[in-house]
């Protein structure tokens, strides 16, 4: 489900079994497949705050206004970039739970011959809301550690394996946070 405008997003209906995949482009929001009771968020970018809006994501600040046990589950997925991982952290500072999949060292190092280059990287030194292992990644890019302005794009990565890495994350009681790809 890819909700455009405030109006639509505020009549999105959820259920207990709610689970939220933010995806960072377009592309790969619209090849999703269908995942029982998941709701996709695309193309957000750097206005994935705007997701706080939204009362029943339960973001922090509106903290008791939805029970704990009926929030949704929530699993961010974006570009390897710093960008991306801005994103990521824009995102968790507005909803501490958000996990991350697929935005690990052990992803980017895997899909090193998709790599392109960043035209123009993030500039913010730390972003807080990252996970150590996420930080570490930021802070590599930043510093050019495996290469001048890398990034991955999650749209080049193998279908396949992300389907099944997505679908495990979403759908298993494990950190999605630790998956790698596997077999690009």
């Amino acid at each position: 489900l890819h909700v455009r405008s405030r109006r639509q997003r505020q009549m999105c209906i959820r259920d207990s079994r709610s689970l939220i995949l933010i995806v960072e482009n377009l592309e790969t929001g619209l090849a999703l497949p269908d995942f029982e009771g998941t709701i996709a968020f695309m193309r957000l970018g750097h206005a994935v705050s705007e997701l706080a809006q939204i009362p029943w994501l339960g973001p922090d600040h509106l903290h008791g206004a939805v029970e704990p046990e009926r929030l949704p589950r929530l699993i961010y997925w974006g570009d390897l970039d710093t960008h991306g991982l801005a994103i990521l952290s824009r995102a968790r500072g507005i909803f501490s739970r958000l996990q991350s999949v697929l935005m690990t060292e052990a992803t980017l190092l895997e899909g090193k011959s998709l790599w392109v280059t960043e035209l123009k990287p993030h500039r913010a030194e730390a972003l807080r809301h990252l996970t150590p292992l996420e930080m570490d990644v930021y802070a590599g890019l930043r510093t050019n550690r495996w290469g001048t302005n890398l990034r991955l794009e999650q749209e080049r990565l193998s279908w396949p394996t992300c389907l099944s890495v997505l679908r495990e994350a979403l759908l298993g009681d494990s950190e999605p946070c630790g998956h790698t790809m596997g077999g690009l």
